[in-house]
C-alpha cells in the first residue's frame, strides 16, 4: 500500500501566508526603490528594470528577488548589477520593513515571460491549431 503523505508535509512544500506577505513587502520597497533610480551602479543607470517576484525561504532569512529589465534587454549586466548593489538595497529593506532579521537579497532574472511566449508560440503552430480544431469539433450522433 502506498504511503500517503500528511497535509502538512504537503504545505511545507508551499509558501505560507507569512512568506507571500514578507515577500510582497520586500518587493514593494525595492520597486519602489528601482522607480526612483537611487541605485548608482553604472549597469542600472539608465535600465528599467520590474521586480515581477520575491521569494522568501521559511526561516525568512534569505529572498530571491525575481527582475525583468525592460525590454529583455542586457538583463546580465542588470542582475549584476544589482547583486553588487544588494547591501545597499539590503540596508533600505531594513528601514522599511519591520523584520527581527533582514533576509539576504539574492538576484534572479524572470524567466517566466520567455515560458508564457514561448507555450504562446507552440499553440499557434499550425499543426497544433488543427489539432485543437479536431478535439473542439461536435461529434456527430451517429459517432458513439
Amino acid at each position: 500500500m502506498p504511503k500517503r503523505s500528511s497535509p502538512k508535509h504537503d504545505r511545507a512544500r508551499e509558501p505560507s501566508q507569512r512568506q507571500l506577505r514578507v515577500g510582497e513587502e520586500l518587493r514593494h520597497v525595492l520597486a519602489q526603490v528601482l522607480q526612483r533610480g537611487e541605485l548608482r551602479d553604472p549597469a542600472l543607470q539608465d535600465a528599467t528594470v520590474t521586480v515581477t517576484e520575491v521569494r522568501v525561504s521559511p526561516d525568512l532569512k534569505n529572498a530571491t528577488v525575481y527582475v525583468m529589465p525592460l525590454g529583455g534587454r542586457h538583463s546580465a549586466e542588470v542582475v549584476a548589477g544589482l547583486t553588487r548593489s544588494a547591501g545597499y538595497l539590503r540596508g533600505h529593506v531594513a528601514r522599511e520593513v519591520p523584520l527581527r532579521s533582514t533576509p539576504t537579497l539574492t538576484f534572479a532574472l524572470d524567466t517566466s515571460f520567455d515560458h508564457a511566449s514561448r507555450i504562446n508560440e507552440l499553440l499557434h503552430r499550425p499543426e497544433v491549431e488543427r489539432d485543437l480544431a479536431q478535439d473542439e469539433a461536435p461529434e456527430e450522433p451517429g459517432d458513439a
